[in-house]
């Protein structure tokens, strides 16, 4: 099943499109008594909302709508968390132009390492992301992630993948400039993360996208597009970490709910400096950019940027400097990185 929040004109509702291009609504399939809001609303409905969904869409008469019909919202409105890892040594090590050794590389071995993003600021498919109004380097980052569809605690990770609703894509919104400059400090991305995450299109099913699921990793094709252009073309078979790690982790003397967002960081080659080393004609972003990322077996997620509404211009919290792009790297040193993350055996439908 494709897990879905849409709106026909009367506000957002939880669907799914079990098969072709109609959605279902799942609040008159489960015979809600209040309308689910989003996909949310639906994991926190009743023992094992999913389980009875599915049985319901053979059974029940419910009313549908073409996807066409119909705008799109973040499947998920809002986050009870969202939490971001650097699952990837592609990006970890800036296509191993960075150290590669080391304690830094050393503890992101170790454990599946994440930030807090902001679950306030969601933005689904085909819907406009404003560039902050702070920032003179906004880049992309093209990531997968997992959605959790239930509560739990101290999860191991032999048991997670019962805690996963689905997949879909996430693309986490990055100022370079102001996480360049507040990361000096050392606590973290905080203020250059802060404005805007997409998630979507919708959120597809373990059952459903099976065939690229191995060993807790999606080996799935990943493509980033701006303005038609191909700046990415990658795979995500080589993630360091599980799902499974990072949700045990991510439980650990802790709670996750569902709607929970559990991110994977940037696939390799799926961030603007990475698309530069490799030779794509990519930039930092700007008002106008339509930015498109497609991953096999989930679908594309789709936003246009847009300019500012923020009201103030002469703001006191910009970065004092701007980091330069890298420049390309050798043809001898693509090679390399593209034989480090060829999958060996590429997964087909």
């Amino acid at each position: 099943m494709k897990l879905l929040t849409y709106d026909a004109g009367s506000g957002p509702r939880a669907g799914v499109i079990a098969d072709g291009d109609l959605i279902v609504d799942a609040t008159a399939l489960l015979g809600s008594p209040v309308t689910l809001r989003d996909v949310r609303a639906l994991l926190e409905w009743g023992e094992a909302p999913l389980e009875r969904l599915r049985e319901a869409i053979g059974r029940v008469r419910a009313p549908s709508v073409r996807l066409a019909d119909v705008k799109l919202r973040a499947p998920v409105l809002q986050p009870p968390t969202v939490r971001d890892h650097i699952a990837f040594e592609e990006h970890a090590t800036g296509q191993w132009t960075r150290e590669a050794t080391g304690p830094r590389m050393e503890v992101w071995g170790r454990l599946p390492i994440f930030y807090f993003s902001n679950p306030l600021r969601i933005v689904g498919s085909d819907e406009n992301v404003e560039v902050p109004a702070a920032t003179q380097q906004l880049d992309y980052e093209c990531e997968l992630a997992a959605v959790i569809a239930r509560e739990g605690s101290n999860v191991l990770e032999s048991e997670a993948d019962a805690y996963i609703a689905g997949f879909t894509i996430f693309n986490d919104w990055s100022c370079r400039d102001l996480q360049a400059d507040e990361s000096q400090f050392g606590l973290g991305p905080a203020k250059g993360k802060d404005a805007a995450s997409s998630l979507g299109p919708w959120i597809v099913t373990p059952d459903e996208i099976g065939a690229f699921y191995r060993d807790g990793t999606l080996h799935v094709d990943c493509t980033v597009r701006v303005n038609g252009v191909v700046w990415m073309q990658g795979n995500a078979w080589n993630m360091h970490h599980t799902f499974g790690a990072m949700i045990e982790r991510a439980a650990q003397d802790s709670r996750i709910a569902p709607g929970d967002v559990i991110a994977t960081g940037t696939i390799g080659g799926g961030s603007i400096s990475e698309a530069v080393r490799k030779g794509f004609p990519a930039r930092f972003l700007q008002a106008g950019d339509v930015v498109e990322m497609e991953v096999q077996g989930i679908g594309v997620l789709r936003n246009t940027l847009v300019p500012s509404t923020n009201p103030h211009r002469d703001l006191r919290f910009r970065a004092p400097s701007q980091r330069p792009l890298p420049e390309p790297i050798s043809a001898e040193a693509l090679r390399e990185v593209q034989q480090r993350t060829a999958p060996p055996n590429r997964v087909t439908a």
